[in-house]
């Protein structure tokens, strides 16, 4: 994963709710083995509209949306299309809890505002169309001085700022698992095959 500090882009507004994984990338597209390619596969029924509210705002890095967006089955690929699009924050009222998981697993910033402040945001993207999500400071700015701070737990945090998954967060007490086992014996050796 890259750390992802701050986010500075512009907004692409999808004013729905209950925005469904099924719907983010729908499940013909999930017989890949990759973890990329499934950008061009976002939104694949909506796109074809072509009123579809994504086509007004291309290049957007933060989405704003409606509540419970993510919600339905608990494909990461929803989480993977939308990063893989371009999309590296996700700002909505409420999140369905496995996208939520499976966002910040893949290094996307899901973002839960209330939806007063939703609305303000929606507001400066209007006259401005760019926002900073800083997810060091815990903010969202404007140039037109607009200034919402939001809540992120420690751990999601770390991991987003810092790129960490599972495997570099275990890496990173490398240290202490070396001393472990230098202190204690393996029971059998783990390098030699059977005869």
């Amino acid at each position: 994963m890259r750390p992802l500090p701050s986010v500075t882009g512009s907004v692409a507004v999808l004013d729905r709710a209950d925005v469904d994984t099924d719907q983010i990338i729908p499940k013909q597209f999930l017989k890949r083995i990759e973890r990329t390619g499934y950008g061009e596969f976002l939104f694949f029924d909506w796109m074809k509209d072509p009123d579809f509210e994504l086509h007004r705002y291309p290049g957007a890095s933060i989405l704003v949306s409606g509540p419970n967006f993510g919600c339905g089955s608990s494909r990461e690929h929803a989480a993977w299309a939308l990063e893989d699009f371009g999309f590296d924050v996700v700002i909505a009222p409420s999140f369905g809890d496995i996208f939520r998981t499976n966002a910040v697993n893949t290094g996307l910033a899901p973002i839960a505002l209330p939806a007063e402040q939703i609305a303000q945001l929606r507001e400066a993207v209007d006259a401005v169309n760019e926002l900073t999500v800083d997810l060091e400071r815990l903010e969202i700015t404007s140039t037109s001085g607009l200034r919402i701070p939001f809540e992120l737990d420690a751990h999601t945090q770390e991991t987003l700022v810092h790129g960490l998954d599972d495997i570099a967060r275990t890496l990173m007490r490398e240290a202490e698992i070396d001393a472990y086992e230098a202190t204690h014996t393996a029971r059998f050796d783990t390098r030699a095959l059977p005869a």
